[in-house]
């Protein structure tokens, strides 16, 4: 016959269990966390959406050029980030934001958070690092201010975003994918070809 304390036991380890199996999961296999702020307009919303983080991108592990990563910023500590990954190590990356398009009219000689806009100053990312900069450029705070960051400060890779409207839950979560494209074959050939000519 069952002592009257082996259901609250068995209550708690089960529970116990549970607890500690969510841990796991969230700490290590996938999360999902709020995002806001104008820094990867239009990749992402400004404010309402939900991000699914994969953990098992953590350090840097797998994470290729194009990604969106979700990082520790290493000039706030506690705070995260989620910004695109334009630089492995040993990859040169541009330094300030890339010159305007002619025509502007107005003084497109630093941005608004005074950085450099139009230099040509390359870095090469170091080893352990990579090179973030978010989607959009005038309003991100970047690897254009604090440099490459520790591969080591990497939380996890975006693989899917979402906003909870309608009420079909499938409908919810879009895949994200990397937002860099490799330029097609002849696109190659048509570049090399008018060089030579």
């Amino acid at each position: 016959m069952p002592t009257p304390l082996t259901h609250p036991l068995r209550l708690l380890l089960a529970t116990a269990q549970t607890f500690a199996l969510t841990h796991v999961i969230w700490a290590y296999g996938v999360s999902i966390g709020f995002g806001w702020g104008p820094s990867m307009l239009p990749t992402f919303l400004a404010t309402n959406e939900w991000f699914v983080t994969d953990k098992r991108y953590r350090r840097g592990r797998g994470v290729a050029v194009g990604d969106c990563v979700v990082y520790s910023i290493p000039v706030d500590p506690g705070e995260e980030g989620l910004k695109r990954v334009m630089g492995m190590p040993g990859d040169y990356v541009l330094m300030n934001s890339p010159p305007a398009a002619t025509g502007a009219g107005d003084d497109d000689s630093v941005d608004r958070a005074g950085r450099g806009v139009g230099s040509e100053n390359m870095i090469q990312v170091p080893r352990g690092h990579c090179y973030l900069v978010g989607d959009n450029l005038p309003w991100s705070r970047d690897s254009r201010d604090f440099g490459p960051v520790p591969l080591a400060l990497i939380k996890g890779k975006i693989i899917a975003k979402g906003s909870l409207t309608g009420f079909n839950p499938m409908n919810w979560f879009i895949k994200v994918e990397n937002g860099l494209q490799k330029p097609a074959d002849d696109a190659i050939h048509r570049n090399t070809s008018s060089r030579r000519s």
